[in-house]
């Protein structure tokens, strides 16, 4: 249930921020907002491939397998969170995850490229890239995960030295 609430928490923000920011806004025409530069900038990026725009040759069939595999690993994460008890810090990080993945995959059926705005700099290095809050989603819950998870089987290995010692 966890993981079902942050996902939707996640992937309702997600979409909230860039109606307010690309859409009410105007970011899609003014192209960027200083909000406390250099720190927080709004500047706006379509981001047609995955991070920082690998793979994004503006070919509509990618698009497509973007949009597959985003959902192929939702559905993955989603189906290994409930077919094994990892705890409440690994449901809460799949969750940031499958909703971060989501927002990004309505972006791509919509736009047909991921919106992405927030730009962040800083100590006089000029960041060039943009994301949005299903990026920092996707990787917090990528990071949980990783941190997260996997500690039953440690248990059981530890267990099965101490039987044979």
């Amino acid at each position: 249930m966890r993981l079902h609430i942050v996902a939707l928490a996640v992937f309702l923000l997600d979409q909230v921020t860039k109606v307010i920011v690309v859409h009410a806004m105007n970011l899609r025409e003014v192209g960027s907002i200083d909000v406390l530069p250099p720190l927080l900038n709004f500047r706006m990026g379509w981001n047609r491939g995955i991070n920082f725009g690998l793979f994004s040759g503006g070919d509509e069939v990618m698009r497509w397998i973007l949009v597959a595999i985003a959902l192929g690993i939702v559905a993955w994460v989603w189906w290994w969170m409930r077919s094994e008890d990892h705890g409440p810090r690994a449901e809460v990080a799949a969750g940031l995850l499958i909703g971060g993945a989501l927002g990004n995959v309505v972006d791509r059926l919509l736009y047909g490229a991921v919106a992405d705005f927030l730009n962040m700099s800083c100590c006089g290095i000029e960041n060039p890239y943009t994301f949005n809050v299903a990026d920092i989603a996707i990787f917090a819950g990528a990071v949980g995960l990783i941190f997260f998870t996997g500690g039953d089987r440690d248990k059981g290995r530890d267990a099965a030295k101490d039987k044979k010692a």
